[in-house]
């Protein structure tokens, strides 16, 4: 199977709104692997790694979020795919 992963950052009004809790749940809907945790400096950031129709559904889930978020932008960058299994909310860092 290809798979692909990418590092995300969001930014716009994605803390404190379940933005982490629901980006995990639409990950494991979609069998996507990785983790997601908020940043000092507001934003959001991401390693998303599965199926490529699958991260891709989940990135255009991210750019709007749920109820209540506003995802201003977005940045996906390409990284190599290591194998992660599950998904996981980190720390802030």
């Amino acid at each position: 199977m290809d798979a692909r992963r990418v590092h995300v950052s969001v930014r716009g009004h994605v803390q404190g709104v379940g933005y982490r809790y629901a980006t995990r749940h639409a990950a494991e809907v979609r069998g996507v692997s990785g983790w997601v945790r908020n940043r000092r400096d507001g934003t959001v950031e991401a390693a998303l790694e599965g199926s490529p129709t699958a991260v891709a559904s989940l990135l255009a889930w991210m750019r709007h979020g749920p109820p209540g978020a506003a995802a201003d932008d977005l940045v996906a960058a390409e990284e190599t795919p290591i194998g992660v299994r599950g998904f996981e909310i980190l720390r802030t860092e």
